[in-house]
């Protein structure tokens, strides 16, 4: 198991920084490091993604892991992993950025829905896999495919929230990615890094309860 997997499985949450404005980001950042969020991703079709991840690696990265999301192709790999990235999140299963990450020595979870294509991308080297969307497919879904598939980690994102986050562990995944229900872009442009710090903290801590 990689480092990256660890700390992906003892700190449970993946923030996920979707199109936030580079003048906000780093108070962002640092509202949910406040609230006991270390795991960052900055989605690769945000404006200056790249400059952002090199930026907080710098200012963060003693504390923080710093990733990157929306990861579609092997370009964009490169780009990333060039910024600095330690991880790489992708809504898809692109063999050729997972065979770029094990080269790279950089932790790959690949977007996936259905069981073939999780076994596929497990087969291919990603040693965990981001099961996407859940906001539509819910944690039965889950539940159901972690039966067979229980030896693979996952992650769920798309749809969780606090009402039903310990639905999603109790179906076996090992984190969540959360976007904009944790970075929630309203109150990041009206200054309002209190009530992301607020949210951080109940997000890791019904995560770590878990």
């Amino acid at each position: 198991m990689s480092q990256m997997l660890e700390i992906l499985q003892k700190e449970k949450v993946v923030a996920i920084f979707r199109n936030i404005e580079d003048q906000y980001a780093d108070q962002a950042a640092e509202a949910l490091l406040a609230g006991g969020i270390t795991m960052m991703e900055i989605t690769m079709n945000t404006e200056g993604a790249a400059g952002m991840i090199s930026r907080w690696r710098d200012k963060y990265g003693d504390q923080a892991s710093i990733g990157a999301g929306t990861v579609l192709d092997l370009d964009m790999a490169k780009e990333a992993v060039a910024a600095g990235s330690q991880f790489l999140i992708s809504p898809n299963l692109d063999e050729a950025v997972v065979d770029y990450g094990l080269k790279k020595g950089v932790s790959v979870w690949p977007g996936v829905m259905t069981p073939t294509e999780i076994v596929r991308a497990w087969k291919s080297g990603a040693e965990a896999v981001k099961v996407f969307p859940m906001g539509t497919l819910g944690w039965k879904y889950l539940a159901e495919i972690r039966a067979p598939l229980d030896k693979i980690p996952m992650m769920a994102t798309g749809g969780v929230d606090l009402d039903n986050i310990a639905d999603y562990f109790k179906a076996g995944v090992c984190a969540v990615g959360m976007g904009s229900k944790l970075v929630n872009l309203d109150w990041v442009r009206s200054g309002r890094f209190d009530l992301l710090t607020d949210k951080a903290r109940q997000f890791a801590e019904a995560a770590k309860s878990l």
